[in-house]
């Protein structure tokens, strides 16, 4: 049994949430087939008004497994899906997952260099992505760039953003400019794969699983250290967090829409916008990518009711000049995560949406849910708070300087988590994952935080100099050392600034080498837009004679901090930024 007074959070749990579930140890491809069974005929995904069921789901990622095991792919192999959320990346990855090999989500907006990286670490044997040019991305190309680098990359599907359209859509698609499909050499076209694979029938069975020990998924982050590692996520880590975050989230309704336009291949958005809605059998609206008209249209026209995202998400949506004219009364379940939430901006949602937006917490390691506000009738929701931990996850604060020494309620310093959803370590990381596991399986956050009397937690600050941009984490010296790569650069330091929009905006501070002043602001943005995503790149370029160190010659970026929050009196850069995102 667990102990309240230990843990005073569970008796503000909602109506229906246990304070420990008894978590199914199966895959996790078993959450879809199991929807499938019971509900073959109902929506699983829709894109762009072009439904597919869930017995078409599954069947399409039987397909691609059958394909992937013809092919040699299965246990001990690592397949990369490189996607935006289509319903390619829905089933492949699925269909990866019933192969017995290893999920590895990428980002599809990485560059050569970003995505060379964690091909290679990773040791992938495969790799799904876009065969479309899109303005201004070329997907495509920026793999080409690292692909003769990759030793182990034996396979790579191409698929095009318009195979899954309506039939009328895709064939509006073909003239449009912006949509191109390019015939690529040494690839294999994903659609014309599963429709082999349906007629080959392929191999028969799926391999066996151990659900808590074989990994799901790598899941690359920066950690606590800002090294990018890859968390090993087990088939039970997700499956647990799936299932604990359907129950919070009241997903239990046969008429629940869910809109996921947070990313898929971020953990935030594999679990709360596409596993933990599989699993509760819901319908799930995609799309590739955030447009705001585009996101009200669907919300008012769809009638969508779960709508989890990042703060400036929602900062785009209260900010929109045709808010009034949007009925979105239907909104009753978001979840912001990835990011801090604005108490303003939380109740301004609220009262244009009559619905519940609510700010949760988690981390990579763990899946990623470990706390969150709850929903619902008579609940207590603190603003400026992440909320309580979810059932069978255990929070606590520990000093900073051991994480072994708990504190007391109120005083400040790193979170620690424990439960289910947490990683069995980094992937070839053994030293790295010592730093960050503490006795009995307590997992370090790299957060500051505090908790109140009632089991609240308050996260303070941040542990190390990770910059949080739009929910996306951005670590400075992978900026600074594209910056040092520039002819013209003699040093450079990167530090975040407030920004009431992206939540920190980059900013880097760039010392010329002598007789180079004519390098402008734009250059330096342009430099490092050819070599990073771009929302690593710099908003802001100051120009100095020299930057603070320490007596050994560390730059100072705290000293940074300081003096542009002096020049700005602590308030952040702007006070509307929407436009320029």
């Amino acid at each position: 049994m667990l102990n309240i007074t230990a843990r005073p959070w569970l008796r503000f749990y909602p109506k229906g949430v246990p304070a420990t579930i008894d978590y199914p140890v199966i895959p996790v491809h078993a959450l879809l087939e199991e929807s499938a069974r019971k509900f073959p005929n109902r929506p699983a995904l829709n894109f762009q008004g072009r439904k597919i069921t869930y017995a078409e789901l599954n069947h399409l990622s039987e397909n691609f497994a059958s394909g992937l095991s013809a092919l040699g792919i299965g246990r001990g192999s690592r397949v990369a899906l490189i996607l935006p959320n289509i319903p390619q990346f829905v089933l492949c990855f699925y269909g990866i997952l019933k192969s017995g090999a290893t999920v590895v989500p990428c980002n599809p907006l990485y560059k050569c260099r970003e995505l060379e990286f964690q091909l290679l670490d990773s040791e992938c044997e495969a790799a799904i992505l876009l065969n479309n040019f899109i303005q201004p991305n070329d997907f495509f190309a920026e793999f080409e760039k690292c692909r003769g680098h990759l030793p182990k990359m034996k396979h790579v599907f191409v698929t095009s953003i318009t195979d899954f359209l309506p039939p009328h859509k895709r064939m509006l698609a073909g003239p449009v400019k912006k949509i191109k499909t390019i015939a690529r050499p040494n690839t294999i076209n994903l659609e014309q794969f599963l429709a082999n694979s349906a007629r080959a029938g392929g191999p028969g069975g799926t391999p066996q699983t151990n659900p808590k020990e074989d990994v799901a998924t790598l899941q690359y982050t920066g950690g606590t250290t800002g090294t990018p590692k890859g968390a090993m996520l087990t088939h039970f880590n997700l499956v647990s967090n799936a299932v604990v975050s359907s129950i919070w989230s009241g997903l239990t309704s046969e008429n629940e829409r869910v809109l996921a336009v947070i990313p898929f291949f971020h953990i935030y958005g594999l679990t709360n916008a596409m596993n933990s809605p599989i699993h509760a059998a819901q319908e799930i609206f995609l799309l590739p990518q955030f447009k705001v008209d585009e996101v009200l249209e669907i919300l008012q026209k769809e009638k969508i009711s779960i709508f989890p995202g990042v703060s400036t998400m929602y900062v785009a949506l209260i900010n929109h000049p045709q808010i009034s004219k949007y009925s979105l009364e239907t909104v009753r379940r978001c979840l912001s995560g990835a990011a801090p939430l604005p108490s303003e901006v939380q109740r301004q949602f609220n009262k244009i949406t009559g619905g519940n937006l609510v700010e949760g917490y988690g981390l990579t390691e763990a899946s990623p849910v470990t706390h969150c506000n709850p929903f619902g009738d008579a609940v207590v929701v603190k603003t400026g708070s992440i909320g309580i931990p979810l059932p069978d996850t255990d929070a606590k604060i520990v000093d900073l300087e051991t994480g072994t020494r708990d504190l007391p309620i109120g005083e400040t310093g790193e979170l620690a988590v424990k439960g289910p959803q947490v990683m069995r370590g980094y992937w070839n990381k053994p030293e790295e994952t010592k730093l960050v596991f503490r006795e009995e399986g307590w997992l370090l956050t790299g957060d500051i935080a505090k908790m109140d009397d009632d089991g609240y937690f308050y996260i303070v600050d941040r542990k190390k100099d990770m910059i949080d941009a739009s929910g996306f984490k951005v670590w400075p010296r992978e900026v600074e050392e594209i910056l040092y790569a520039h002819p013209d650069v003699k040093e450079a330091a990167v530090v975040g600034m407030k920004d009431p929009y992206r939540i920190e905006t980059v900013k880097a501070y760039v010392v010329l080498k002598d007789g180079h002043r004519d390098v402008d602001e734009e250059a330096i943005r342009s430099f490092c837009k050819e070599r990073i995503a771009a929302y690593k790149v710099p908003r802001i370029v100051e120009f100095r004679d020299s930057l603070p160190k320490t007596l050994v010659g560390k730059v100072l970026r705290r000293k940074l901090r300081e003096s542009d929050e002096e020049k700005t009196g602590g308030q952040p850069l702007q006070k509307n930024r929407v436009a320029e995102d």
